[in-house]
């Protein structure tokens, strides 16, 4: 989730790209850089301040040398490499000339960089991203214009890329490409602009275009043109963009938080994203601890608070089944003051989105006390928690405005099964086809929740009829106990009403007792082995007046009888679902608070990130 900035023909491209990227810094900020060009120069400039990052590139670039009227600029969130300044975008070639930007993953990058170092280049940087520019350089070298020097150089890589490159040798053009990663086209009166998000240029473009995948565009003087990467011309798609600054910075959603539910599937992508090598291993290149040491974990201890929390409660179940090991799941806040045994293999896993809970960093702290190896799972690069973990796993799931966490809980789950199953691996406790299957499976769960939030009209009927509604219960086993949990924190978060998530099997066990007419029980239905015991505890709640809504798989007919309402979802194996099943949970919190007339993005008496114990 990086941030892209371009301009062509502006006698303020320095100013146009730093306001860019100024509004373009919720998308990655542990480094920033901006890349001027004019006939034989190329002026680069690049800062790494973490979320200070885009106000220090303005102090750097404080007295610029002036006749720049062309220009590209980057914020970065970073995967490969540390955020450093020296691994900040743009990148050069080994003329200096060639500069290139890049938002993505180019998965075959090592090899790539080990073909161009034998062949000459130098290496400044530690990035999968810099590869792109020594490319650029062969093909302009062999005599091609920097379009066609482009197109070569993305007939080789693999992965996904929205890139921009530059020459001081063709100093009036921008040539950008995408696969996967977004990038938008702005034109107005002789200036052409590039940009990864509409509000990087909303207010200075008049028309504006949307490439698509392994389309390559050329922005110079006389306008755009764009090809495919035959060559072939193609015509890129109009966008019609009616809205302000701060409806375009909420994506055209209403609110934040609503924008980043629909923003899961890119969250799962970007996370899953170049974990796999050519050879079936899982690989996490930020995670610098070996395998040995990996292959050595004897026990498993996750701490996370709230939201995490839950996903680490997943978690557990997934290393428990596929890596063998024992695993506990511990509230952050409850962690250090349990005397907690730490014995000789224990590996602890710290889970936060921010990477600032001061719970979980204080955990962590103290579990590194008495010995044990401490990884992170965060969102945030360079966040207090990965400073003190030994190593980290980032999720990629892009900024999260909204108080009430979304993608970060389905990109959470995706990193630590992925995780669970590198373990697996190394423990040789999965044979190499399950843990093939699993992967493809888990990679696949992008689509699955794009499929499931096009049912969202189906659960705004559901909760128009819940509406009056004011005690809810979310039940579920196995894996989707920790989905209960989840639905009823985002309902009592941003609805204000009482809820509660216990395992199905306590239900009888105290509070079926506060079950009456009225009280509505929300129940996971996706584990097709555990859907008897389930069927049974709702029949209990069924006949003592509950109103019971089940989420249940698209070939599941036999919940009708008990369910009052039934939520659909695609079928997925039981340890993966969660990040499917949660979907209809946060759509029907989210439709209940807007019919309660809720913030959603800022519930009451909640901060985003919880930095006091």
């Amino acid at each position: 989730m990086c941030g892209i900035i371009g301009v062509v023909g502006a006698d303020d491209a320095l100013d146009t790209l730093l306001e860019g990227l100024a509004r373009l810094e919720y998308r990655g900020y542990d480094s920033a850089g901006v890349a001027l060009v004019r006939p034989g120069e190329t002026w680069r400039v690049r800062t790494a301040a973490g979320t200070e990052s885009v106000a220090a590139l303005r102090d750097a670039c404080d007295g610029a040398p002036p006749g720049f009227r062309s220009g590209i600029g980057h914020t970065r969130w970073a995967t490969h490499g540390a955020p450093e300044a020296v691994n900040a975008h743009p990148h050069l070639d080994c003329t200096g000339r060639v500069a290139i930007i890049h938002n993505g993953i180019i998965e075959n990058h090592v090899e790539l960089r080990a073909e161009l170092e034998a062949r000459g280049h130098v290496f400044t940087s530690v990035t999968d991203s810099e590869v792109l520019a020594h490319l650029v350089e062969e093909s302009r070298r062999d005599g091609l214009e920097l379009t066609d020097a482009v197109r070569t150089a993305l007939r080789v890589v693999r992965g996904a890329f929205a890139l921009a490159a530059v020459d001081a040798a063709e100093p009036d053009v921008i040539v950008a490409a995408r696969r996967l990663s977004p990038l938008i086209v702005g034109t107005a009166r002789g200036t052409t602009y590039l940009a990864s998000d509409v509000p990087a240029i909303l207010d200075r473009a008049t028309n504006f275009f949307a490439l698509s995948d392994d389309e390559v565009v050329r922005l110079g003087p006389e306008g755009v043109r764009a090809v495919d990467l035959d060559g072939a011309p193609v015509r890129l798609r109009s966008l019609a963009i009616d809205w302000d600054l701060e409806t375009a910075e909420k994506g055209g959603y209403d609110d934040f938080l609503s924008k980043e539910i629909h923003e899961q599937p890119d969250a799962l992508r970007a996370t899953l994203l170049g974990r796999r090598r050519g050879d079936g291993q899982i690989a996490f290149d930020e995670l610098r601890v070996s395998d040995e040491e990996l292959a050595g974990v004897r026990r498993v201890v996750l701490v996370a608070a709230g939201t995490s929390h839950h996903a680490a409660l997943v978690a557990k179940y997934a290393l428990e089944r596929w890596a063998r090991l024992p695993v506990e799941v511990d509230i952050s806040s409850e962690y250090r003051y349990r005397d907690p045994v730490v014995e000789i293999g224990t590996l602890v896993i710290g889970v936060s989105q921010s990477g600032e809970t001061i719970d979980t960093i204080q955990a962590v702290r103290e579990a590194r006390r008495r010995g044990a190896r401490v990884v992170a799972v965060t969102n945030i690069v360079d966040s207090s928690l990965a400073r003190e973990a030994d190593a980290v796993v980032y999720t990629r799931a892009g900024l999260e405005v909204s108080v009430a966490s979304t993608k970060s809980f389905v990109a959470q789950v995706a990193a630590l099964e992925l995780l669970a199953l590198r373990l697996a691996q190394l423990r040789g406790t999965l044979a190499s086809l399950d843990v093939e299957n699993l992967v493809r499976a888990l990679e696949a769960t992008g689509p699955l929740v794009a499929a499931a939030l096009e049912r969202a009209g189906e659960v705004e009927r559901v909760a128009a009829a819940l509406a009056g509604s004011r005690d809810f219960f979310f039940l579920g086993r196995a894996a989707g106990f920790p989905t209960a949990l989840e639905g009823a924190l985002k309902l009592k978060e941003i609805t204000y009403l009482h809820a509660e998530g216990y395992p199905a099997g306590e239900l009888k066990h105290g509070p079926l007792a506060l079950i009456e007419p009225g009280v509505v029980v929300v129940a996971i239905a996706t584990d097709p082995d555990l859907e008897e015991k389930l069927l049974s505890n709702l029949a209990e709640v069924k006949a003592r007046g509950a109103t019971v809504v089940v989420v249940a798989t698209d070939d599941d007919e036999s919940v009708a009888a008990l369910a009052d309402y039934v939520l659909r979802v695609p079928a997925l194996e039981p340890l993966l679902s969660p990040v499917v099943d949660v979907v209809p949970l946060q759509l029907l919190a989210y439709s209940l608070a807007r019919l309660l007339g809720r913030n959603v993005d800022r519930p009451r008496n909640l901060a985003k990130t919880v930095t006091v114990e």
